[in-house]
């Protein structure tokens, strides 16, 4: 570089580098604004010209960028409006093809010739049958070329390797790629904030070779160490983040709450008509032990559906309040709270009603707080929270509010915690005057490096083994090809129906404008619109008049009042309805033991940890469950076998580890909360288990030395860089 150049550091705007109209497209499309947030701004992956893109692996919907060769090219009216429609057939060499559709470009047919190679980029659609790319953006390599000529061009785009950036049709990723080359012809690259001695453990290269190679690859052993590198750097943040917070609320004051051996919970251990599972022993002690410190327990307590959590938690709400304190269970519906309230009531019998006619005046009282409650009720309930005389609150949201005041808040059980924003369970921990001891619930099994990674100041319980008397779940896929397995499984529900059992029916949708979340989009010559989502509202009227016909019929979704849901529930519970037609409402919480079928309608609009929590509903008592997953999924479509893979297990750990695979991993880490521009970018909570592990290591070592990074200042601003304070917060508090 010479004197006279102005180096490029990464908080360089774009513009001075750029000039103002690049930089406001890059602004405006990708959010990227300073040099180090284009620098930052990763390859998803790479192409070489001889190891092609394949393009049976292509998902309808997803923005792609291909190294392809044109196969044909034809040109033909329109048959819906006047005008010509050019069609391009790509293929990579795997065999596959895929068509590009240009609207009145006919113009386009003498660059795009049979046998040219290029650069395609758009999103991938679907008409009839046929995958394609509507008017897409392309990038053609030299005509005339040879082999070594071809490879030269390639080589503007990155050497051999050609980076494919996350792009917008106004950004193409070689417009990215240029960026990138030019903000790095001036780039001085920051100091290296990772300590030499942990560099030197783990054989990392430097950040300025790292962000080099990552974008220029000059072959792909040097890639694969930037890569790791950078990986590296993200999971260290996340690591030392935890860490830091773990050992804070490690010695944070709170209040022990140790087990009495004649109160409560020791008259309820005896009333109990069944034996504690191993694996419920094993995590009450755990619990109870953490409970008795005098530092607030921060623990997550994870387990398939129907294990056994809620006994748990309320075991441990009852050591609390034999010792003087109170607790509350926090559900995310009112559907839920309400059930919660109401088995727990049963579980408690005498012992809950205190101070009634027919209490032991040796128990406590239970309370129930929602949204819905009538102006004298909820007087009532929150004079028991506010005098102590409600042990044990159970409530939604409502809770939070301003006006329900604890008189002792000993500790606060979260159910299902990934329905509660952070700012709602921390206002619910401030209404306690120490930190309260905090116990996390949910039915969604996690995997080991996710638990690591987003629950890491947690300590984590797991209940793996079903109670006795559970039965198993058998699931089948009712597919498109087999229209006859529909009419089939409507036959199943009025068999079960007779047999005294009961079904759920459940839709991906409520069924106005308001709760059409993927309404389709409308049709144009080339792309017909994806079929809304089937709705609770139009599903259950044709059961009523069709394949149920006679059958007592039940409807439940959020929308509906809370007296009025209660009311569905209620009816259900006791039989007095056989077929309950209903949204996600049902996922969590809802015990009906005597239903024992669940056909979820457009199955493939689920994730698969929601299918799997969904069926979980059935099979509850000793008669077996069954769940059919109906869906318009064609066979080898990345959808179906999504759904043959939770027909195929009833094993949450394994669910968990595909849900894993196919989702975002940015929103297992919270970028969706906190809706804030993040570099973890690289990192795979699936693939790189061990460098999460490592990492973890490195950051124990460095906090037990050095608890706040004060020897450690480029390393500190470069975690608060990658974790932000309030992905931090989300972090710490799951």
């Amino acid at each position: 570089m010479s004197d006279t150049t102005t180096a490029t550091t990464t908080t360089t705007p774009l513009g001075k580098v750029l000039g103002e109209k690049t930089a406001k497209a890059l602004a405006t499309h990708l959010d990227l604004h300073t040099a180090g947030d284009l620098i930052y701004h990763f390859p998803r992956r790479y192409d070489e010209r001889g190891e092609h893109t394949d393009l049976r692996q292509l998902e309808v919907g997803e923005q792609v960028t291909l190294l392809a060769q044109v196969k044909s090219a034809t040109v033909r009216p329109m048959r819906q409006r006047r005008g010509t429609m050019l069609e391009i057939t790509v293929g990579d060499g795997s065999g596959a093809t895929l068509t590009c559709t240009f609207f009145n470009q006919a113009w386009r047919e003498r660059e795009l010739r049979t046998g040219r190679w290029g650069l395609f980029a758009g999103k991938v659609t679907d008409f009839r049958g046929k995958r394609q790319l509507n008017g897409p953006s392309y990038q053609l390599l030299r005509a005339d070329a040879t082999q070594d000529e071809a490879a030269e061009e390639i080589e503007e785009f990155a050497g051999a390797l050609i980076p494919v950036y996350p792009a917008a049709a106004a950004v193409p990723t070689w417009t990215i790629a240029k960026c990138v080359r030019t903000v790095l012809d001036t780039f001085e690259p920051p100091a290296d904030p990772l300590p030499g001695s942990v560099r030197a453990n783990r054989n990392l290269v430097g950040i300025g070779t790292a962000l080099r190679e990552i974008h220029r690859p000059s072959s792909k052993e040097e890639l694969f160490k930037a890569k790791y590198r950078l990986k590296w750097d993200e999971a260290f943040a996340v690591q030392l983040t935890l860490v830091q917070r773990k050992a804070r609320s490690a010695a944070a004051p709170g209040r022990s709450r140790p087990r009495r051996d004649d109160g409560i919970l020791a008259a309820f251990d005896a009333a109990l008509p069944y034996e504690l599972t191993e694996g419920q022993a094993r995590v009450g002690e755990e619990i109870s032990a953490d409970l008795a410190r005098a530092h607030p327990m921060h623990r997550l307590l994870q387990g398939e559906v129907g294990s056994g959590k809620t006994l748990v938690a309320v075991r441990a709400m009852l050591q609390v309040v034999d010792a003087g304190g109170q607790a509350a269970l926090l559900a995310p519906t009112e559907v839920l709270a309400t059930q919660h309230h109401r088995s727990i009531s049963a579980q408690l019998g005498t012992l809950g009603r205190a101070g009634e006619l027919d209490g032991d005046p040796a128990g406590t009282q239970l309370t129930l707080v929602t949204g819905s409650l009538g102006a004298a009720a909820r007087r009532a309930a929150l004079a028991k929270v506010a005098d102590g005389s409600a042990g044990i609150v159970v409530g939604t949201h409502a809770l939070l509010y301003e006006g329900v005041d604890f008189h002792d808040l000993g500790l606060v059980v979260v159910d299902e915690q990934h329905r509660f924003g952070v700012e709602q369970r921390d206002a619910l921990r401030a209404k306690a005057a120490q930190p309260p001891h905090v116990l996390v619930m949910t039915a969604t099994p996690i995997p080991r490096t996710v638990a690591m990674t987003v629950y890491g100041d947690l300590e984590t319980s797991t209940l793996s083994q079903l109670p006795r008397g559970r039965s198993p779940i058998a699931s089948h896929v009712v597919p498109p090809e087999r229209p006859a397995f529909l009419e089939r499984a409507w036959q199943r529900v009025r068999e079960e129906v007779r047999a005294g059992h009961q079904a759920y029916v459940v839709c991906p949708r409520i069924g106005d404008a308001a709760g059409a979340e993927d309404d389709g989009e409308p049709p144009s010559d080339s792309e017909p619109a994806r079929r809304p989502p089937l709705a609770v509202a139009d599903v259950a009227p044709i059961l009523e008049e069709g394949p149920l016909h006679g059958l007592r019929i039940g409807v439940l979704h959020g929308r509906l009042p809370a007296d009025e849901k209660d009311a569905v529930m209620r009816r259900f519970a006791a039989g007095d309805l056989d077929v309950l037609v209903a949204t996600t409402v049902i996922e969590v919480g809802v015990d009906v033991p005597n239903s024992t079928v669940m056909i979820i309608m457009d199955a493939d609009r689920f994730g698969v940890s929601q299918l799997h929590q969904l069926r979980g509903r059935v099979g509850r008592g000793s008669a077996p469950g069954i769940c059919l997953l109906v869906t318009e999924a064609m066979e080898g479509t990345p959808a179906r076998e999504r759904l043959d893979a939770v027909a195929s297990t009833t094993d949450g750990f394994k669910l968990a580890e595909l849900d894993l695979e196919q989702r975002r991993e940015g929103d297992v880490l919270g970028a969706s909360q906190s809706g804030k521009h993040s570099h973890l970018r690289l990192l795979s909570l699936l693939r790189d288990s061990n460098l999460i592990t490592d990492a973890r290591a490195e950051a124990a070592e460095l906090v037990g030395d050095d608890p706040t990074l004060a020897r450690h200042p480029a390393l500190a601003a470069s975690v608060a860089a990658l974790v932000d304070e309030e992905r931090a917060e989300y972090l710490e508090k799951g």
